[in-house]
């Protein structure tokens, strides 16, 4: 008997052309099903649902620029951050969809961490409201590709991976997405 070797597929979806050109490549490297889409922060969830319809992905990763407009202060009010705000609508219009084992890591740099979550993230940045190294989501996701469908991994798996750790991503945690099948 063989056994063939799934590993999640990720649908990435950047609002920089720049970043999305560099994480098909940090993707292929990792040996990742991946398709990355750059499309604008305030564009992403009018595409996120016929994206999801389309390319049936496990993990969806949601990222671009984000920042806060008055650093230090209104940490809660979502008006205060560039981007926060439509990683929120993006989220919510992803877990309308059938798919409800769908891992989702959203937000940048500055992030208003608690409303992301909120909206139905497993993972987001930035608790800390830190600039965010561009490979820590794509770490996140390409680890919970790589990890077996059996195994949890919370932050604290990946964390040493990450350049800030909990500081600049968290997240509840999410099951692997490789599968072993066996012909």
């Amino acid at each position: 008997m063989d056994n063939v070797i799934y590993t999640g597929k990720i649908l990435h979806i950047d609002g920089d052309k720049k970043y999305s050109e560099k994480s098909k490549l940090f993707y292929k490297k990792m040996g990742v099903d991946a398709i990355v889409r750059n499309i604008s922060e305030n564009r992403q969830a009018n595409y996120v649902e016929p994206l999801l319809e389309k390319y049936k992905p496990d993990i969806l990763v949601i990222t671009g620029h984000d920042g806060m407009i008055r650093l230090g202060r209104a940490y809660e009010d979502i008006y205060n951050y560039k981007n926060s705000k439509y990683f929120v609508q993006t989220v919510k219009n992803a877990r309308k969809t059938q798919n409800k084992d769908l891992v989702i890591f959203a937000g940048a740099c500055q992030s208003y961490y608690e409303a992301i979550m909120s909206a139905g993230a497993n993972f987001a940045s930035s608790p800390a409201r830190i600039l965010i190294d561009f490979k820590d989501p794509l770490i996140v996701a390409s680890k919970i590709a790589l990890t077996d469908e059996k195994k949890y991994l919370t932050i604290s798996d990946i964390e040493n991976e990450l350049r800030d750790g909990e500081r600049g991503v968290n997240g509840v945690g999410a099951y692997g997405k490789r599968k072993i099948l066996t012909l």
